[in-house]
């Protein structure tokens, strides 16, 4: 598994407008031809051009792991059916005023932390939508916990300030290592600049050499 640096849009925060696992990646309307195919053959993935909410912000919006993916009740009915035609996942909605999923929630295939914020209906969903078990946290005082956090089934990389017992905790859930990282040359905020799968870490083109040292000790084996 390799680490490597990417941009989009002119920027490097991935994390925002790309949604990824194992075998799909979910990348916006008219997104450049050159970076899907390099995205597909870093990732092992086939990529899909779709639209959540209308707009290209994949990433924070939705949430994926490699049985379901979770949209917001913001999201088009097209879009919707889009993703249950064209992908073999479970497609839920979670209907909670929280639109930006992706920054409430982290999960990979074993487990879900999620924001303090999320009603226990909420919690139910995402359990059976991604088929994982869901545990409350806040991190380093953060409700918005998919946005300080971000995992695959062997690794998880969170807030530079999180704490040892938060990180036990979240590391037993996720079934995972976990190392403290930022990203982008110090943006503590990890997951807007990454995309993570079990075949390869793709990071925002900023990512300075101690950051992907950090990041080789949380998900390369």
């Amino acid at each position: 598994m390799d680490i490597i640096k990417f941009d989009v849009y002119r920027g490097p925060n991935l994390g925002v407008y790309i949604s990824v696992n194992n075998s799909i990646g979910l990348v916006p309307m008219g997104f450049a031809k050159t970076k899907a195919d390099k995205l597909a053959k870093y990732l092992d993935i086939e990529i899909h051009h779709t639209a959540i909410a209308n707009t290209r912000l994949i990433g924070a919006l939705s949430v994926m792991n490699n049985k379901g993916v979770l949209l917001p009740t913001t999201a088009y009915q097209n879009e919707f059916d889009y993703l249950k035609a064209e992908t073999d996942l479970e497609v839920g909605v979670l209907d909670t005023k929280f639109n930006a999923l992706g920054n409430v929630i982290c999960a990979n295939d074993k487990g879900a932390v999620v924001s303090p914020w999320l009603s226990k209906q909420d919690c139910q969903t995402i359990s059976d939508v991604l088929g994982v078990e869901v545990i409350q946290k806040k991190i380093s005082g953060f409700n918005q916990t998919g946005v300080v956090l971000v995992a695959n089934n062997s690794g998880a990389a969170i807030h530079p300030e999180a704490n040892e017992e938060d990180m036990k905790t979240i590391a037993n859930v996720l079934g995972v290592k976990i190392e403290q990282c930022s990203i982008n040359n110090g943006i503590p905020y990890v997951s807007s600049g990454i995309l993570v799968n079990d075949h390869c870490v793709v990071v925002g083109s900023l990512t300075s050499g101690p950051e992907i040292m950090m990041l080789t000790r949380a998900f390369l084996n």
